[in-house]
């Protein structure tokens, strides 16, 4: 890797936020004063939940927490909205609406930069954010997370930089035939520039899950990097990550998690994860899109050169030859989504309040539920992943096909009746193809539903089906 030059007062910085760039006028103790000093006798404090964390904990999912999202009390085609596309995105708290409003009506600023109290301000509100994120998935120093757009270029980024240096010819990159496209693309832009080779785990004989002999079998003394989904978003599988961070190590790899659909829904600690980065989107977990976060061991990301160039990311510009900052900042170049990565933050802790050992618990309830409720509308419907009860249980979506009937066709009918779900290939064409199937229909739980929502959605479907075979004449 080509060496950075990077002076001693940003290789020292112990803080979240970047080395300031009036470090040439002030030290940084005094910029700490003025920041002190600039924000004193503030009367609010955004990205706060409006309830204690410990009267979160007490707060009951389901049906008492949907006061929280103001957008699910309405109607849709003169029906109340039944809303059951969170595996594509969640719904937004009252905290997060708060804590973004608040950021443009009394703080709006741009960061890092500025002396002013509205910079200030705005400065420690965005890196406290950071540390929000940082406490929400256990990384051990709020470094270690990289603020991107969304989980997509954290995957890019990681592969225009640690795989661009490290990934040669011959060498195997290994992903699964399950991975988003998200997972998939970046991988195969690299390979074709660099002439690796990727592998694809494939599914079980059932088609239901991942197949970890098969995983294994593929690994040697040429792979260099393992890329895989914890839960995948149509089969609701969960990955057993202990196992693949073990075979990893055994092969030297690197591995990289999808965590889209896991961090929102059950507790991920990447201290006992085993793996070298992770990358989730702020908007499948409460917080607003366009935000997302890249996780990934500090040694490893010191060992990454820049992606993007620009402001922000810089020790030092000269006319000829710059030097850069450490991560985090090193990959953050230009402005940030400001609000954005506040109201992220504001994401984090409130579901961390919460307690994300009650939602994983609630949503396996409300997913099993769902899983039953709908395979047993009629034998023509085929729901796709593991059974409820298997060794690693599934994620509460269930992605599905009513023979005879396409999805989109489906869906349509459903959204007639307030019930929104979402159709298509869920950006997993070559899952889908595995499937032997174009497209599938998916309804996905979140915390604010209900059991009475999956009866409503069973209802209609039950409604569409009939509704198609009296169309026809008969059974589809």
């Amino acid at each position: 890797m080509r060496s950075l030059s990077l002076p001693t007062s940003t290789s020292g910085r112990a803080s979240c936020a970047p080395a300031m760039n009036i470090r040439s006028l002030i030290t940084r103790a005094n910029w700490r004063n003025l920041r002190s000093e600039a924000v004193a006798g503030a009367d609010m404090a955004a990205s706060a939940p409006s309830s204690s964390p410990s009267s979160l904990s007490q707060l009951a999912l389901g049906a008492p927490l949907r006061a929280e999202f103001p957008i699910l009390d309405q109607q849709v085609n003169g029906r109340p909205l039944v809303y059951l596309d969170n595996a594509a995105t969640s719904q937004k708290p009252r905290v997060v609406l708060n804590a973004m409003s608040r950021c443009y009506t009394e703080y709006n600023a741009n960061v890092h930069r500025g002396v002013h109290a509205l910079s200030a301000k705005a400065t420690q509100e965005y890196e406290q954010a950071r540390e929000k994120v940082a406490a929400f998935i256990g990384a051990s120093n709020c470094r270690e997370v990289v603020i991107v757009r969304n989980a997509t270029e954290g995957i890019n980024l990681v592969a225009n930089t640690w795989g661009a240096a490290n990934i040669k010819q011959g060498d195997e990159i290994v992903l699964s035939v399950a991975e988003h496209h998200a997972n998939l693309v970046p991988w195969q832009l690299l390979a074709a520039r660099t002439g690796a080779v990727l592998r694809h785990v494939r599914l079980t004989p059932d088609k239901s899950q991942l197949d970890m002999d098969h995983f294994r079998s593929l690994l040697s003394s040429r792979t260099r990097l393992i890329s895989l989904v914890h839960v995948s978003n149509v089969l609701g599988c969960v990955l057993d990550v202990a196992y693949v961070a073990e075979q990893a190590r055994r092969v030297g790899a690197k591995l990289l998690l999808d965590c889209c659909q896991s961090v929102p829904h059950m507790p991920v600690d990447v201290r006992s994860l085993g793996a070298d980065w992770i990358v989730a989107s702020s908007h499948k977990f409460c917080g607003p899109s366009g935000v997302g976060m890249l996780w990934g061991r500090y040694e490893v990301l010191e060992s990454m050169d820049p992606w993007m160039g620009g402001g922000e990311m810089i020790a030092d510009v000269h006319l000829d030859h710059s030097t850069f900052a450490m991560p985090p900042t090193r990959f953050e170049a230009g402005t940030p989504a400001i609000a954005e990565t506040i109201g992220m933050g504001a994401a984090a802790e409130w579901l961390q309040g919460l307690g994300m050992d009650r939602v994983h618990a609630y949503e396996e309830e409300i997913g099993t539920y769902l899983y039953e409720r709908l395979a047993a509308v009629s034998p023509r419907v085929t729901v796709y992943g593991p059974q409820p009860n298997g060794p690693r249980g599934r994620a509460s979506l269930a992605a599905f096909n009513v023979e005879g009937l396409h999805a989109t066709d489906v869906s349509t009918l459903l959204d007639m009746a307030g019930v929104a779900v979402r159709s298509g290939h869920h950006c997993a064409q070559p899952l889908h193809r595995e499937l032997g199937v174009s497209a599938s229909a998916r309804a996905s739980a979140y915390i604010y539903n209900t059991e009475a929502e999956v009866d409503r959605f069973v209802e209609a479907l039950t409604d569409t089906i009939k509704f198609f075979d009296d169309m026809h004449g008969g059974a589809a």
